[in-house]
């Protein structure tokens, strides 16, 4: 494993990033966004777990474009399933920012998951939990979540069926999409869809909500 690294972020540009995404940190808020951002550099080299390393672009590119999607939709109080969390965007940011989300973090790569595990013991988080596997071979039934989070992974098919025998009656999916993947997504049957909204600071990346037609 690579050496701890160093970062120079300050409180003030950490802020400035995430208020283009409609986000007031708290100063704790703020704490773990830059412990997070040290272990992620750290482990960086050992899982790949972004292309992204400059530490203000991953409050930007990582951070903002996580917690936006709680002002479309409010997730305080609920239990989300994050499938392919990699790094842990946007499970363990949604953590960062609503404490008392309880967050399943569903990722297959070993590596990926020993760092998420670092990165809920070195932030002290709670209600976490890190499943290791595949999210086809996590056995939910009806009610197991209130909202099923996906970024950047494909296989969307194979999600919302998932996602259907996952969520709650009024349960929401959400998706971070490409331009291209919005139109492919949405004409999919059994779903019902709000209007795309685009990522503030981004003109290619979408977030696209949906809930499973009774």
């Amino acid at each position: 494993m690579a050496i701890d690294k160093k970062i120079e972020l300050s409180d003030a540009q950490i802020i400035e990033q995430l208020s283009a995404f409609g986000v007031r940190p708290t100063t704790e808020q703020v704490y773990k966004i830059r412990e997070y951002i040290i272990i992620l550099l750290k482990w960086n080299d050992l899982a790949s777990l972004t292309t992204v390393t400059n530490p203000v672009d991953i409050v930007s590119r990582h951070f903002g474009e996580s917690m936006f999607a709680a002002s479309l939709l409010p997730v305080e109080n609920g239990r989300l399933a994050d499938v392919g969390s990699g790094a842990g965007f946007p499970g363990l940011a949604l953590k960062i920012l609503h404490e008392d989300l309880e967050v399943i973090l569903i990722e297959s790569n070993n590596k990926k998951s020993a760092f998420l595990a670092e990165v809920v013991r070195s932030l002290e988080l709670k209600d976490v939990e890190i499943l290791p596997t595949r999210f086809e071979e996590v056995r939910a039934e009806s009610g197991f979540v209130n909202f099923v989070t996906a970024r950047a992974v494909g296989g969307f098919p194979g999600i919302l069926r998932w996602s259907k025998k996952a969520l709650s009656p009024r349960g929401h999916l959400i998706l971070w999409v490409g331009v291209e993947d919005t139109s492919k997504i949405s004409s999919i049957s059994g779903w019902t869809w709000q209007p795309t909204v685009r990522i503030p600071e981004s003109q290619r990346r979408f977030i696209l909500i949906g809930r499973p037609i009774p």
